[in-house]
């Protein structure tokens, strides 16, 4: 069974808007579709839930991504479509198990939680990206500390290695 992390952007994505390139937003829609089949990974604390209904509605509509949180609400306490993790934050943002390399000591806070998330998971998921640049410019890093980045939108990011 494939086991995911989903960023935030995948679900702002999948809604839609003039911002985002149709191919990009297609995407991300038929990820979050497919996602139903598979095993997401959160953490018991709800820190991902939160955010994503900060960006997405809990109505599940109008968009896919909006759809996406109200299953994912329903569904997250069942341990064939969830996996709950625990997470221990040491201050604001930062996370035991967070990776204390060097080379990600400037890596977004507020993702922190994302990769914290997929390295204490027991499935080693991967991370699902839309449009965040930051999962790029940092993917050698990020891999080298076992860190696996799908990118849903390679046409948004800087570097080749990402596309």
């Amino acid at each position: 069974m494939t086991a995911l992390v989903i960023d935030t952007n995948v679900l702002r994505v999948a809604n839609g808007g003039p911002e985002y390139l149709m191919t990009c937003v297609r995407s991300c829609a038929s990820a979050l579709a497919k996602l139903q089949s598979g095993l997401i990974v959160i953490d018991d604390g709800f820190r991902l839930i939160r955010e994503y209904k900060s960006h997405a509605r809990e109505s599940g509509q109008p968009g896919v991504g909006d759809a996406f949180l109200l299953w994912l609400l329903r569904n997250h306490r069942n341990p064939a479509v969830c996996e709950l993790v625990p997470l221990a934050e040491t201050t604001p943002g930062d996370f035991d198990a967070f990776p204390s390399d060097p080379d990600l000591w400037n890596f977004d806070r507020s993702d922190r939680k994302f990769v914290a998330v997929a390295l204490t998971s027991k499935h080693g998921p991967r991370i699902l990206n839309a449009v965040d640049s930051d999962w790029c410019l940092f993917l050698t890093a990020l891999n080298r500390n076992g860190v696996t980045v799908e990118f849903l939108c390679p046409e948004c990011m800087p570097k080749p290695e990402c596309r």
